[in-house]
């Protein structure tokens, strides 16, 4: 939760009225976020095999993630309630492919292009 009297806060409310690309980019900078989208793409279609595929990540900062994909509309959650147990899968919407394919150049060209420093 932001604290909303904060300079953090105020800078970064600027910069999103400036530009959606920093909203953009202040949402795809949460770990894993990107992670989770590609994992998606990959076929990982439900929170246990989305799991298993990014060992390391926790059960909340999952379904932390799954929630913010779902709310700027990049994922579809589908939700099978005549399974029991329930059935909950994810989905790319067409908006997710989009990101996913520019995602895909930038790491591309992180890797091909970029020299960071170790």
């Amino acid at each position: 939760m932001r604290k909303l009297s904060s300079t953090n806060y105020f800078n970064q409310t600027f910069l999103e009225e400036k530009c959606a690309l920093n909203e953009l980019i202040h949402m795809l900078s949460k770990r894993w976020l990107t992670e989770v989208l590609f994992s998606i793409e990959e076929g990982n279609n439900r929170f246990s095999s989305i799991k298993e595929d990014l060992k390391l990540i926790s059960d909340n900062v999952l379904a932390d993630r799954l929630k913010l994909l779902e709310q700027y509309k990049l994922i579809n959650r589908n939700d099978n309630f005549r399974e029991v147990p329930a059935r909950v899968e994810y989905s790319l919407t067409s908006i997710g492919e989009k990101l996913s394919e520019i995602l895909d150049v930038l790491c591309k060209f992180s890797e091909n292009e970029m020299e960071f420093p170790s």
